[in-house]
This record gives structure tokens, sequence and C-alpha cells, in this order.
């Protein structure tokens, strides 16, 4: 049998693009980090991401029904562990800037990528909900590397273009 220690020691070897998932509307603002996000089509555009039933910003993400998935960029850690922590959800939002598209759903500036969207179904598996969200929108931000999150740290990944660059 696998023990949840030994999964998670598995997991954290599972390198992850870092991202803050907001929300807003009848249910509050709301955001978390996460790294279980992913594609699942594109046609229509959609993605998933999974959230912990018991965590404190589930209900405004249910009342609300919109999110908006804004990926990170190096320099942008410190947001990350304010949103994955137990700060006040004012201070969150103060720590960043925002702006909104499609949703009204919080997207942040200097994002990698932010993915506007409406949730069009939702599965519970375990301790999590697993919400498939359709893309209404989407902003490209101007960074070139990314940031993942393995082995329990924070990565920066150089962009191949930039190396190639570099080395000439």
């Amino acid at each position: 049998m696998v023990t949840q220690k030994a999964y998670r020691d598995a997991m954290a070897r599972l390198g992850a693009a870092v991202n803050i998932i907001t929300t807003d509307g009848p249910g509050g603002r709301a955001g978390f980090t996460a790294s279980a996000v992913c594609s699942v089509t594109d046609s229509p555009p959609t993605l998933l991401v999974c959230m912990n039933r018991n965590s404190s910003v589930n209900d405004a993400f249910r009342a609300n029904g919109v999110l908006c998935v804004n990926v990170l960029a190096p320099g942008q850690e410190d947001l990350s562990s304010l949103f994955g922590g137990k700060t006040e959800m004012e201070a969150r939002f103060a720590a960043g800037r925002w702006a909104t598209l499609r949703t009204g759903a919080p997207i942040l500036d200097g994002a990698l990528a932010s993915f506007d969207c409406t949730v069009a179904q939702v599965a519970e598996v375990g301790t999590h909900s697993v919400l498939f969200c359709e893309v209404e929108g989407l902003v490209e931000g101007s960074a070139a590397d990314g940031l993942i999150y393995f082995a329990r740290r924070y990565h920066r990944i150089v962009a191949e273009v930039q190396a190639e660059r570099a080395e000439s």
C-alpha cells in the first residue's frame, strides 16, 4: 500500500508551474496558490484546477463560478507564498496589481500568462474538487522565463531561446 507520505514525497519530484488562482463575484474575492493545473483540450479551450475542498477559499470559488489561472514568473515567489499560506485575503491581493477581463476574476499584472475562465464542471475526487474551466479570455505577459516548483523549492526555468542568444 502506498502511504500518504510516500505519495507526497514522490509527487515532490514532479515539477510543475506555479499558479495563483483567483476569483471574484457574489462569493467574494479569493485566491490560492496551486501547481495542480493542466490543459484538458483546445476545443473548446479548457483547463483544470485542483482545489482542496477543506480550504478557506472553497466556498468563494463555488459561489462565483469563475476563476483566473495566473501563471507566475520568476521573481513572484513571495506572492506565491502569500497566496499559499494563511495570510488574510486583503493582504494577499494588496501585494500585487490586478485587472479584470470578461469574467471579473482578478488577473495578475506581470504574470507569464493569465487564463480568464468560467467553471463548466466540478468533479469530487478524495479531498479535492477538480474544476474544469472553459477559457473565456487570456493575456500573455512579457517575461520569457518560467517558474516551477520542484523538490519543495522554486526554480527558474530559462527559455531555450534566451539560452541560445547568451551562447552567441
